[in-house]
């Protein structure tokens, strides 16, 4: 056995102490593009803000409650409307993605902040949830081009690599608030403008970092994930305790920038272990020359005791046969292989995940979208609003990150099945909208906290789950696919429901007052009997979608008592057959 002619190379070897190649092996790494998507997902949650700014386009337009409600459908209807995105990820690579998905979030929110500052004359209704819809979905770019590709570069850990990111994308609401709040003050017409500049910005930045890298030995990627996850925590808990203190006290300008540029200090803290772990790669290669004997060589051509692999016969090409795909649906292959894009759509697990989901998120993010008109009907003070969306967001990243790292846990020691801990939220959530419902004085600090949290292990379940049964051939598509539940549960529970019945009893006390409706006046309601019928409604809803789920955790039982990732240890063996040499990465 013989060290490659490649890893002999004089030229090379030379090259490998210059300050120049260490910095391209940084920046072409997979840790660094991890840290890069981990940046790209921190502004990538600005949909969860809509409550931020919603109030300011219901005063300005004049719009009802269910209007302003049908905007926040068509924000989620675009929010989770990826499989554009998923289909463009098949044909193209990530950095197009990436470029059409900054383009998007710019024109769309820049247009809807020309026309709320009187830049370009008021839209009609139509338009205004065009551009929402056209912005919220370019955020499905972003969460695609980069998050699917760090789910490929880490496939045996992607419950993890899933959670910390969607985690990212939580905590990112209360990271761009700080930095709102330093950069304008309390203008909630200047955080629409900030909003299409920063998400745009920083995927532009890191466009041709996100790319899938080879498959190599990194046997400590674990350990190195907990410690982003221990950065992530302390960017939670900082955030958090100057949550509790803006509420106490009035944050001046300057504390503003201070605590804001704390924040980004800890966004970069991740950069310091990217630069470790390729240093560490560094020195392993080192070793691997042929000036040095080959302590950190991993000879894997042929072990003792080990059958050489046959040779792959060529297959024959298929006939193409415009009913194959038809056939196909009705004859998918096992769980956890890579089923086709129809096999999935059309079958019964996923039909059980959309129905489970569009009960449980649905009714959360009618909550979130109606943030604004829920705390001033209850009687708290407008800058309280900042202070629930800033909850939402910490609580939706721990979530998210409990979700990733703790259902990861419960597999790998008791093979307890991730449907299982779907089932067990959705029944948390019920209790959150039931105390809502209730509306007990100060609880909404309380149901804010919840129903993050619940959201937050909702969503990275959901994709890891999906990724489990279909496989990750066309995971991109997939993983989008699982998200039309959210669209489909907000129209129901946010616009039919929440709006709707917000907008009745409204008109209701408007009436009592001796009083009647305007054309452009906005209509107001106050009261706990604003929105407790539709908290109600709701619940019982989110109940339903936890039974549902219960189905799905009896079909998939007998799957996870198995090992789900098998085939993945498999086909890194396999790949590392076909080398001489692999340096070990630590």
């Amino acid at each position: 056995m013989t060290i490659p002619d490649s890893a002999a190379d004089t030229s090379d070897d030379a090259g490998r102490g210059h300050p120049k190649s260490f910095i391209w092996q940084v920046l072409t790494g997979p840790w660094f593009m991890l840290f890069a998507t981990l940046l790209i997902m921190s502004v990538n949650g600005t949909s969860y803000m809509f409550g931020l700014y919603s109030t300011g386009i219901k005063s300005y337009f004049g719009y009802d409650q269910a209007t302003l409600n049908l905007l926040g459908f068509y924000k989620d209807l675009g929010g989770n409307l990826g499989v554009v995105s998923g289909f463009i990820y098949e044909l193209a690579p990530p950095w197009a993605v990436l470029l059409i998905g900054a383009l998007m979030n710019f024109s769309s929110y820049f247009t809807v902040w020309l026309a709320i500052t009187g830049r370009i004359p008021k839209p009609p209704i139509w338009q205004m949830c065009l551009y929402t819809c056209f912005g919220a979905n370019s955020l499905s770019f972003p969460n695609t081009g980069a998050l699917v590709t760090c789910v490929k570069n880490f496939p045996e850990n992607r419950g993890i690599v899933i959670g910390l990111l969607k985690g990212f994308i939580g905590l990112s609401g209360a990271i761009i608030t700080q930095i709102y709040h330093a950069s304008f003050g309390d203008n909630p017409e200047e955080v629409i403008l900030l909003i299409a500049c920063l998400p745009a910005a920083v995927s532009l930045v890191f466009i041709r970092v996100i790319r899938i890298t080879k498959a190599s030995q990194r046997v400590k990627e674990v350990a190195i994930f907990y410690r982003l996850l221990y950065i992530a925590l302390g960017l939670a808990g900082f955030l958090m305790i100057v949550i509790i203190l803006q509420t106490r006290i009035k944050f001046t300008r300057d504390e503003y920038i201070g605590s804001a540029l704390v924040v980004l200090m800890m966004l970069i803290m991740p950069l310091g272990f990217v630069v470790n772990e390729e240093t560490k790669v560094r020195k392993a290669e080192i070793k691997c020359s042929p000036n040095d004997q080959p302590s950190e060589v991993v000879l894997v051509n042929q072990p003792p005791g080990r059958t050489p692999l046959p040779e792959a016969t060529p297959t024959p090409p298929r006939k193409l046969d415009p009913l194959s795909c038809l056939s196909d649906i009705s004859r998918p292959p096992k769980r956890g292989e890579d089923h086709s894009i129809l096999q999935a759509i059309f079958n019964i697990d996923m039909l059980i995940i959309i129905i489970s989901t569009t009960c449980g998120v649905g009714g959360i993010l009618a909550v979130i979208d109606n943030l604004g008109q829920i705390s001033s009907s209850l009687g708290y003070p407008p800058r309280r609003i900042a202070t629930f969306i800033s909850l939402v967001s910490i609580w939706n990243f721990l979530g998210r990150v409990f979700a990733g790292f703790y259902s990861e846990y419960l597999w790998t020691k008791y093979k307890l099945p991730r449907p299982v801990m779907l089932a067990t939220i959705l029944l948390f959530t019920c209790a959150g909208h039931a105390l809502l419902a209730s509306a007990v004085p100060n609880s909404l600090y309380i149901t804010t906290m919840i129903m993050g949290f619940c959201l937050g292990v909702q969503l990275p379940l959901v994709c890891t789950i999906i990724s489990e049964l279909y496989g990750l051939k066309h995971y991109s598509t997939l993983y989008n696919v699982g998200s039309i539940s959210s669209p489909i549960g907000s129209y129901i529970f946010n616009v039919k429901v929440a709006g709707h019945l917000y907008d009745k009893e409204a008109l209701r006390q408007l009436r009592a007052s001796g009083l009647t409706k305007r054309a452009g006046d906005a209509l107001s309601c106050t009261g706990a009997k604003c929105y407790q019928t539709a908290f109600i409604i709701i619940t019982a809803a989110t109940f339903f979608g936890c039974l549902v789920s219960l189905a799905l955790v009896l079909k998939t039982r007998k799957f996870y008592k198995g090992d789900i990732y098998a085939r993945f240890g498999e086909d890194r063996e396999n790949s590392a057959a076909d080398a001489d040499v692999i340096p070990v990465r630590n």
